[in-house]
């Protein structure tokens, strides 16, 4: 038998979803679906009016009090674990959606040399050994080194973005 999917959000979504999909479980398995796809819990750089796409900390499933609130854009970690819990319940398999690839939001500014590309081709370089001042430094504050302590600075990020302005100023 074929399975049938469900995504559980959509970009506008004002908040508090995962104690939406616990009240709409049940319904939604009863419609004939099978599993349910959920957005990035991960706290935000712009907190809870991040959408999961702009990763400030993996480990902040809406549990530490950083970038200006405890819970994300979808609510705690506890509705979050509740969530799939409900899933399970009624039968439906869950998928999360997680962004590795993303960070946003440092904690702290590193002086770095970089060097631009132009943006329709990516193996030229434009300018040469630029000096810039980024936001790359990441230590997680508010979570204090719970599960991972690992402080993520410059040399983990293979690019940044930047705006040049007119006349050739950061």
């Amino acid at each position: 038998m074929n399975g049938v999917i469900i995504q559980f959000f959509h970009w506008y979504h004002p908040g508090n979803l995962w104690n939406e999909f616990i009240e709409k479980a049940e319904y939604l398995r009863n419609l004939g679906f099978t599993a349910v796809w959920l957005p990035p819990a991960n706290k935000c750089s712009l907190s809870i009016e991040g959408r999961g796409y702009d990763v400030y900390d993996l480990y902040d499933l809406g549990e530490f009090d950083q970038k200006g609130s405890i819970p994300t854009r979808y609510g705690t970690k506890a509705e979050y674990l509740l969530a799939i819990q409900k899933a399970h319940e009624v039968g439906m398999a869950v998928y999360a959606d997680i962004v590795l690839n993303h960070r946003m939001g440092g904690d702290e500014e590193e002086k770095i040399m970089v060097h631009q590309l132009n943006e329709e081709n990516r193996n030229e370089r434009i300018v040469e050994n630029l000096e810039v001042t980024a936001y790359t430094r990441f230590v997680f504050p508010g979570r204090k080194g719970v599960y991972s302590d690992f402080i993520w600075n410059h040399q983990c990020f293979s690019g940044i973005d930047y705006v040049i302005k007119e006349g050739g100023e950061l």
